[in-house]
This record gives structure tokens, C-alpha cells and sequence, in this order.
């Protein structure tokens, strides 16, 4: 992923917007879900027992977060956002 559209203002909009609808959605099987639920959690739980990774829990969840929302975008294409008018 290049880092202009990592930096982006609008991906982290669209990466914060469909995140809770895609671990909601019926199509995505639990497993994929658990994917990004189980590593943040640790992560967030368990930080004194991973003292070589100087990154920041919030880092962490935000790398998991993009990576989740692009996977499940790419593997699940059906899975489309709802259009209010």
C-alpha cells in the first residue's frame, strides 16, 4: 500500500466507516473476524508481555484495521455500503 494513501484523510474515513458494518455482515464467516478481534485485543491486553515491539496499542489497531477493512473488501466484494438518501 503506498504511503500517500495510508496517510490519507478519506482511507482512515472509509476504513472507520466499514469496519463496524463488516464485522457485522452475515457473509464474512467468523473466523476472517476473528483475524482482526483477537490480535487487537491481545495486543491491548497483554502489552508487558511483548516489551520488543515499541509500538503504540492505538498503532496497532490501525495497522489491523486497515489491513482487516482492505482484506475483506478484496475477499467478500459482495458485501456493498448502504446509500442513504
Amino acid at each position: 500500500m503506498k504511503w500517500r494513501k495510508l496517510l490519507s484523510f478519506q482511507r482512515w474515513a472509509h476504513v472507520f466507516k466499514r469496519l463496524p458494518r463488516l464485522l457485522r455482515a452475515p457473509q464474512i464467516p467468523l473466523g476472517e473476524k476473528l483475524l482482526f478481534v483477537i490480535p487487537a485485543l491481545l495486543y491491548w491486553v497483554l502489552p508487558d508481555v511483548m516489551p520488543f515491539m515499541p509500538v503504540d496499542d492505538i498503532g496497532v489497531t490501525l495497522i489491523l484495521m486497515n489491513w482487516f477493512v482492505s482484506r475483506a473488501e478484496r475477499k467478500y466484494p459482495v458485501i456493498e455500503e448502504k446509500t442513504t438518501s
